[in-house]
């Protein structure tokens, strides 16, 4: 978990993902489209993905991916993403972070 904590440290947006998860894919485009730069770990491409795994799964992570950090804590999946984003929530949490700086509520 402490390599999971320095990877996640002073970053305002970290996605762990997988290079052929659709959902993944799905969700880096939602925070994109906020205006947001996350850092994206894939997985299937690092050489210590497979502990990084473990250690999602030991936060809690049901899949593991997509694993989403805003300001340095969990967010979880693409549940609680998708969930934040339909009620309007996303947007701030991601201004709170310093991910972006302006966003108009809808």
């Amino acid at each position: 978990m402490d390599m999971v904590t320095r990877m996640v440290n002073e970053k305002p947006v970290v996605i762990f993902s997988k290079s052929e998860c659709c959902i993944c894919f799905s969700i880096q485009t939602l925070i994109c489209g906020f205006g947001a730069n996350p850092t994206v770990y894939e997985l299937d491409q690092i050489p210590n993905g497979p502990q990084i795994e473990r250690a999602l799964l030991q936060l809690g992570c049901q899949p593991t991916v997509p694993a989403v950090f805003i300001g340095q804590r969990l967010v979880g999946g693409p549940n609680q993403v998708m969930s934040l984003h339909v009620q309007n929530e996303l947007g701030p949490l991601l201004v709170r972070a310093g991910a972006i700086w302006l966003w108009k509520k809808k």
